[in-house]
C-alpha cells in the first residue's frame, strides 16, 4: 500500500479545519459562557501581582515591536470609530461622571493646589510674579 504524502495536512492546517468546525457547531453564548469560566479559573490560580507582571511584560514587549506612529494611527483609527459610534451626548454624560468621581476622590484642595501650579507654568504675565 502506498502512502500519499502530498495529502498530508499540516498541524496548522488541520487546527484551522478543527477551529472552523467547532465555530458552526457552538453558538456565540457557549463562547462566552467558557470564557467566563475559564476567565474565571484562572483570576482564582493567580495573583494580582502576577497579571501586572504580565501586563508590564507585554507592554514593554510591544512598545519595542511598534513605533511612535504606529500608536499614534491606532489611537487616531480609535478614536474615530468611537466618535462615529457614541452620540454627543454619551460624552458628555460619561465626562460628567469622570469629573464628579475625580473631584469626590480628590477633593476641593488638591484642585486649588493644582490650579496655582497651573496659573505659574502658563506663561501668563500676571500670574508670573505670584
Amino acid at each position: 500500500m502506498a502512502k500519499n504524502n502530498q495529502s498530508s495536512m499540516t498541524r496548522e492546517e488541520a487546527g484551522r479545519k478543527g477551529g472552523k468546525k467547532t465555530a458552526r457547531k457552538y453558538n456565540q453564548e457557549h463562547f462566552e459562557e467558557i470564557g467566563q469560566k475559564g476567565g474565571e479559573k484562572v483570576s482564582q490560580e493567580y495573583s494580582q501581582e502576577h497579571f501586572e507582571n504580565i501586563g508590564q511584560k507585554g507592554g514593554e514587549t510591544t512598545s519595542q515591536e511598534y513605533s511612535q506612529k504606529h500608536f499614534e494611527d491606532i489611537g487616531q483609527k480609535g478614536g474615530e470609530t468611537t466618535s462615529q459610534e457614541y452620540s454627543q451626548e454619551h460624552f458628555e454624560e460619561i465626562g460628567q461622571k469622570g469629573g464628579e468621581t475625580t473631584s469626590q476622590k480628590y477633593g476641593e484642595e488638591h484642585f486649588e493646589k493644582i490650579g496655582k501650579k497651573g496659573g505659574r507654568n502658563s506663561g501668563n504675565v500676571s500670574n508670573q510674579n505670584s
